[in-house]
Order: structure tokens, then C-alpha cells, then sequence
């Protein structure tokens, strides 16, 4: 599945990191929900960093569609918010 952070290209995960993508995305809404900023920086560096650390990374030049697509690390409470759909960054598609 190939997964997309805005502003540093795309990765090549395997479907058995989705379930954990899962968890690291559940944790991220909490945080927005709680509206802790500390909280929110802390679930988005370990779901982004996770992506990085299993994620097989992509030719800048390759151009393949893209499963998800994750903020930058970066990004406010508000543009995640924004990215937010009813199930979250990464859906279950189990």
C-alpha cells in the first residue's frame, strides 16, 4: 500500500503494518479530540515516524496513486482536522 506525507513523497508499506497504522491514527484523533497540542505533536511524530521506519520509500519521480494521505509533520490541529474523514487518516479496510 503505498502512503503519502505531504511535502516528502510517498512510501511502500505492507498490509500487515495497517492494523498498527491503525492504532498510531486512533491515538492521533484522541489527541484532537482532547485538544492537547503536546498530546497531538507526540501522536503525529510517532504515526509519521512509524510510516518512515516501515515504509520502503519511493523514487522522487515515481508517481504511483496513493492509499493515504498523512499531514505534514508540521501540520496544525485545524489541518488535520481538516484531513480527518469519518474513520480517520487510514481507514479499516479489514
Amino acid at each position: 500500500m503505498i502512503v503519502r506525507i505531504m511535502g516528502e513523497g510517498q512510501l511502500d508499506l505492507s498490509e500487515a503494518d495497517l492494523d498498527l497504522l491503525n492504532d498510531f491514527d486512533r491515538t492521533l484523533e484522541e489527541a484532537l479530540e482532547s485538544g492537547s497540542e503536546d498530546t497531538f505533536r507526540q501522536a503525529l511524530h510517532d504515526l509519521l515516524e512509524k510510516v518512515r521506519e516501515d515504509g520502503k520509500p519511493l523514487p522522487p519521480e515515481s508517481l504511483e496513486p496513493s492509499q493515504f494521505i498523512l499531514p505534514h509533520a508540521d501540520a496544525s490541529m485545524e489541518e488535520v482536522r481538516a484531513m480527518l474523514g469519518d474513520e480517520g487518516l487510514i481507514p479499516d479496510f479489514a
